[in-house]
């Protein structure tokens, strides 16, 4: 390959595949909590997967990677005018090297995943579909590209428990519900925030098609739900009492950048106050444990 692995590094934009990864692993430390506490009836017993840990962790780096190179592929006429220093529009990373380089990792990932488990492969496989699927058409389509996108990052914590088969999902299915709305809502809050722009380029985002203020109301809806069902993981004694403490300041996050949508009418402000309470949440996960 002509281009040097910075550069194919920076396609993948390493920095959030690296942050996947890490969600996912912390989505295996829950779930392997959860099933060897004793508070829910499992079969599971022994060490911490540590070998499919670090299996899972590479698969999510692959596999989100993928999804970025491939998304650069398909964006190469916005990205000349909006980002012009991205590798493809710079002329770095030639446009159909992007697309080989991101068909090779999403094939490595999904066998990797495979080699762990037929749950942790049907998982890989599904996404990586979903991530062509949404770069070359979900993206341009009002709400489902949010939902698409809310889904994505909600399962990297399914895929970390998955390890674990259908047992690991389902005492996961919580946090990956609070995920996907939490980022579905943020992403309604971004297109509102990028509406000029978009308009500009002929996209078709839900605010562009239903306005700001409706594509608001559902971001705020769709917020405030995660917010009324953040509880829940200590509730149904997944999570223990530090994440109640300090998811309650995700929501107080939540319900900031709701503010600033509403009152202020800033979705810039809003989208950055998404961010942070979404770390928080982060944090009150792993407190949790």
């Amino acid at each position: 390959m002509s281009a040097g692995i910075r550069t194919y590094l920076e396609l993948m934009r390493y920095g959030n595949c690296l942050m996947a990864g890490f969600a996912a692993v912390i989505g295996t430390l829950i779930a392997f909590n959860i099933l060897t506490s004793g508070t829910l009836s499992s079969n599971f017993a022994g060490p911490f997967p540590f070998l499919d840990a670090g299996l899972v962790f590479l698969v999510v780096f692959m596999v989100s990677g993928a999804g970025n190179a491939i998304n650069d592929y398909f964006d190469i006429r916005i990205d000349s005018i909006n980002r012009p220093e991205r590798p493809i529009p710079s002329g770095r990373v030639q446009a159909k090297e992007a697309l080989y380089f991101s068909y090779l990792l999403f094939a490595l990932g999904t066998l990797l995943a495979f080699s762990v488990n037929s749950v942790c492969g049907l998982i890989a496989l599904f996404n990586s579909l979903l991530l062509i699927l949404y770069a070359k058409t979900l993206k341009g389509t009002p709400l489902l590209g949010n939902l698409s996108i809310g889904y994505l990052t909600g399962s990297v914590f399914l895929f970390g428990a998955s390890i674990f088969g259908f047992g690991g999902i389902k005492v996961l299915s919580v946090l990956f519900l609070l995920a996907a709305l939490a980022i579905t809502a943020r992403e309604i809050v971004k297109d509102i925030e990028d509406m000029e722009g978009d308009r500009m380029e002929g996209a078709d985002t839900l605010p562009l098609r239903i306005g700001a203020k409706k594509a608001g109301y559902l971001a705020v809806l769709i917020g405030l739900l995660a917010v009324l069902l953040s509880p829940l993981p200590y509730v149904v004694s997944i999570l223990g009492l530090h994440y109640l403490y300090i998811v309650f300041l995700a929501d107080l996050g939540f319900l900031a950048a709701i503010h600033q949508l509403l009152a202020r009418n800033n979705p810039t402000k809003s989208s950055k106050m998404f961010k942070i309470a979404m770390f928080f949440a982060l944090i009150a996960f792993i407190a949790g444990v």
